[in-house]
């Protein structure tokens, strides 16, 4: 079975990059302690400050899906909501 890759894009509306950023960061540790994750990683973009991009890797769906539904998740739903632009991408590793 194939991991699953996600990258998520996340670009603050003005005034909310430090809110983003924070909300960001508090996900990292309890992401990656989940048992589907083997990958969490928060990276900012270097030409535009407000961007964010988080890379995960997940054993499968049913991981993210429950990823999806833990409490920390959830909040950074609601703390997030209106101050981001975000894209998703749920991606197979070819080669």
């Amino acid at each position: 079975m194939k991991d699953l890759i996600v990258v998520a894009t996340l670009t603050a509306k003005p005034g909310h990059e430090a809110a983003l950023k924070a909300a960001l960061e508090k996900i990292v540790p309890p992401s990656r302690a989940e048992a589907g994750c083997s990958r969490y990683e928060l990276h900012g973009d270097i030409e535009q400050p407000g961007r964010f991009v988080m890379i995960e890797t997940w054993r499968d769906q049913q991981a993210l899906t429950e990823h999806e539904a833990t409490p920390h998740f959830q909040a950074l739903v609601q703390e997030v909501g209106g101050k981001a632009d975000i894209q998703v991408l749920k991606l197979d590793k070819l080669l």
